[in-house]
């Protein structure tokens, strides 16, 4: 199986290996600051990328309401393949339901290069909380003062996450918003927010260290990073199936022979078992993924989200 593999990337590269476009750097804008999951599952790939392609992939933070300031500069951007977004669910599926006046639309304006992977994200708490289980944090959330839960902004996955626990357990679940993701969960550990809902990679070094609590993970099966976690939907939460996940997009008038040859050396990048464990280690994990199946599940997830963002009543402008 592993030689079959090797050979598979071999021809891949191979493939990927013809004249690119133009001569220059490829840019991948990430629509977040430098230090999130997004910026840097886009270096991990793009330094994967750039050897495929025989060209410098140069990684631009441009953050700001949303992830929606550097998406829609992709967007905008000229079709020639030199400038792609590491699109996330928040990006390319949430934000059209949270944002009244979106500048970009999420299907028509883009076309994608790869599905990099999902993660699901982790029910935690502080280690010296009370709440030792679902039973616990329901029943704190029944009292009158209820529990309150941290995330990394409104709209965000992990916000959504908790207003679909408390939609699910019932009681009163506060939404406390930051504007980072890596001060949410300070604020969980010291005991001034309830619990969150938050990557594994960033809470799993917390979790080993002896400053957080996992109680479930959010997604359909366990978190390779975090496998004795049980699932909330192992737990008796119905319907509990919400990952984060990110896409590689280029500009949707991309010609159809760029977008090829992007979408091979992005398969390359991917079957690497060097980028594979990088990934693995930040917490994604990888699901292979057809080019004419990626604009159907950008779809559905759109539709999936949107009807989450209706339930909360989270609104940003």
């Amino acid at each position: 199986m592993m030689k079959r593999r090797h050979l598979l990337v071999a021809a891949l590269l191979l493939a990927a290996n013809t004249a690119f476009a133009q001569d220059g750097p490829v840019k991948m804008i990430v629509p977040f600051g430098p230090g999130t999951t997004t910026d840097t599952v886009a270096r991990v790939v793009g330094e994967s990328l750039g050897r495929n392609l025989h060209q410098t992939v140069v990684v631009d933070n441009r953050a700001g309401a949303g992830g929606s300031v550097g998406t829609d500069q992709v967007a905008k951007s000229a079709p020639d393949g030199r400038t792609l977004v590491m699109g996330t669910v928040g990006t390319h599926a949430i934000n059209a339901a949270l944002f009244r006046k979106l500048p970009y639309d999420t299907l028509r304006d883009f076309a994608p290069v790869a599905f990099i992977g999902y993660t699901p994200t982790l029910l935690v708490v502080g280690a010296n909380s009370p709440v030792k289980s679902l039973k616990d944090l329901a029943a704190l959330a029944a009292r009158p003062e209820g529990v309150t839960f941290a995330s990394a902004g409104n709209g965000t996955s992990g916000h959504l996450a908790g207003e679909l626990l408390a939609q699910r357990l019932g009681g009163r679940m506060i939404h406390v918003p930051y504007k980072e993701g890596a001060v949410a969960m300070t604020s969980v550990m010291s005991g001034q927010a309830d619990f969150m809902f938050y990557h594994p990679a960033a809470v799993m070094p917390q979790i080993k260290a002896g400053k957080l609590r996992a109680l479930g993970a959010s997604g359909a099966v366990r978190s390779a990073a975090a496998s004795d976690v049980p699932t909330l939907m192992e737990q008796g939460i119905k319907d509990f199936d919400l990952v984060a996940w990110f896409m590689l997009y280029a500009p949707a008038a991309t010609p159809a022979p760029t977008l090829a040859t992007l979408r091979t050396a992005a398969a390359a990048a991917l079957a690497q078992p060097e980028t594979e464990t990088r990934l693995r280690e930040q917490g994604i994990e990888q699901r292979a993924m057809r080019a004419d199946e990626m604009a159907p599940f950008n779809k559905l997830e759109l539709v999936k989200w949107a009807e989450l963002v209706k339930r909360s009543g989270a609104q940003v402008d």
